[in-house]
Order: structure tokens, then sequence, then C-alpha cells
């Protein structure tokens, strides 16, 4: 059996689901046995709305082995503080794979990490987009935005002169609560539901987001991505966005985001490809 713990929430929203549920989809489908760990029951609704089968709600790193059992393989999609734990889950399953939290991060204790740009045995590609955004539509003109699952801070709403210089279709989030989309509805003449979220990437001709996860999946559907960085807790390095085409820039900036919606597409060598699990399948 193969774990894999993805954490959420309504903080953090849900990028690690979304990349969770596109490898576990893979390996079910060539026959691997996994189990989705999420941190709550709403994340695990659209986990299953994006074709898992079956997730177990736990609640933080330190309890994934209150769930898997010596001898399962696990994979850790966090970056949580896990107090010590991460050297019992070397001792105890038989593979432990984690996603490095940034350049500089190392294996610790045996555990293998998952890297953007993965170039040699030591590590695997992080970079991991559901097969169902490589599908070419024909686009919609609409310039789309989605901010993220989550929006604790009220940052649409705190930015309103910035929405109301375009003409964009707002997506909501997961985790957006009903007074918050009343007050967007003043901003937005037209709002997206969440469920709408992979039909919407995948047909919309611009997306401006601030996931990293969206920006990758809507480039990889072949739209035009601007991708505004609010953080420094970028799921991938903004330069990795930068090296497939995307637009990147800081914080809602008008001007650049007009700049951009008008400009061709950017010219780029490095095409995002479908992920290879074969270095994961092969020691299970």
């Amino acid at each position: 059996m193969l774990y894999y713990y993805a954490n959420s929430g309504h903080k953090i929203g849900l990028e690690r689901v979304r990349r969770g549920a596109a490898l576990l989809k893979r390996l079910e489908a060539d026959g691997v046995e996994t189990q989705l760990l999420v941190n709550d029951f709403r994340a695990g609704l659209v986990a299953k709305d994006l074709g898992v089968k079956e997730y177990v709600t736990i609640e933080t790193v330190q309890d994934i082995d209150a769930i898997a059992e010596a001898g399962n393989s696990i994979i850790i999609d966090s970056d949580e503080d896990d107090h010590g734990r991460l050297v019992k889950y070397c001792s105890d399953f038989k593979n432990v794979w984690r996603f490095a939290h940034d350049p500089s991060d190392v294996s610790v204790h045996g555990e293998i990490l998952f890297r953007p740009g993965c170039e040699d045995e030591s590590c695997i590609e992080a970079l991991i987009i559901d097969d169902e955004y490589f599908e070419k539509t024909k686009k919609e003109e609409r310039v789309l935005f989605f901010l993220s699952d989550a929006d604790y801070d009220k940052i649409i709403l705190s930015n309103e002169a910035f929405f109301k210089a375009f003409d964009m279709e707002l997506l909501l989030g997961n985790y957006f609560f009903i007074k918050y989309e009343e007050e967007l509805a003043k901003i937005f003449t037209v709002m997206h539901e969440p469920e709408e979220y992979e039909y919407l990437v995948k047909n919309s001709s611009h997306i401006v987001t601030a996931s990293s996860q969206t920006a990758l999946e809507a480039k990889a559907s072949g739209a035009k991505v601007i991708y505004i960085q609010l953080s420094n807790h970028d799921l991938y390095p903004v330069e990795l966005l930068k090296s497939y085409g995307i637009d990147v820039l800081n914080g809602f900036n008008v001007e650049l985001v007009t700049k951009y919606l008008k400009k061709e597409a950017s010219v780029t060598q490095n095409t995002i490809k479908r992920f290879d699990d074969n270095k994961i399948q092969s020691v299970l």
C-alpha cells in the first residue's frame, strides 16, 4: 500500500491535494493500491471529485503512522514541521518520499526527495500535472482569475481596485464562505462555482492565478497564463514557471497584467511533460 499525505486546509488551499490526486490516479491506473491522507473533510470531497477513490482525514503530518502500517510506503507532501517523526517513518516504512521544501533542502534520514527539474536517480520530478490537462481543447475567450481554493485573509476583497480595472471572471475557491461570495459579487460580474475548476482551467484562453499548480495545469492545457506571486511559499519555484512561458509578477499590478494580457505568448524551449511514475513503481 502507498499512502500520499497532502497537507490541506482553509488557510493553505488544495494545491497539494490536486498534485496528489494526479499522481494517485496514474498509479491506480497501473494497478498500485493507494490511499490519500488529507487534513479535513472538504479536501477529501474535492479529492473524490478529482478522481481519487478513497481518502482518510488525519490531523497533521505526525499522524501518518496512525493509518499507515509498517512495511507500507508513504509520500509526504507538506511543509509542516514533523517534530522528528520523519526518522521513525524512515525506519518503519518500506519507502519514504517527501517533497523538498526549497532548493537547498536535502535528504535527512535516507528519504527520497521530489524536486522540480529532477535530472538524476537521487530524486523524483516534483512537477505533477493531471493527464486531463494535456488534452488540448478549443479555448473560450475569457480572462479567468483564480486566486486559490482559500482566501483566508480576503486578499481579493482588499484589491478591489485592481479587479475593477479588468473584465475578469472569478473562479471561486472551495473554502470560500457564502457571505464572502456575496461581497465578491459586487466586484465581479461573472463568478464560477468551484465544481467548474477543471472545465474552466482546460477551456479558458487566459488565466490569472496565485496558485502555481493551477498555473502549470493551465499552461499544459495551452492557455496564456499569468502567475501573481503573493508569498515566498510557492509550491513551485517562480523560475520554473518562467521557464515554461508563464508570466510572473509580484502582487497586483494593473500595468503589468495589462501588458502581459496583450502580448503574444512567450516563446520557450521548455514544454511541460506528463509525469513518469516508473521510479516509484520500480520499488513498490
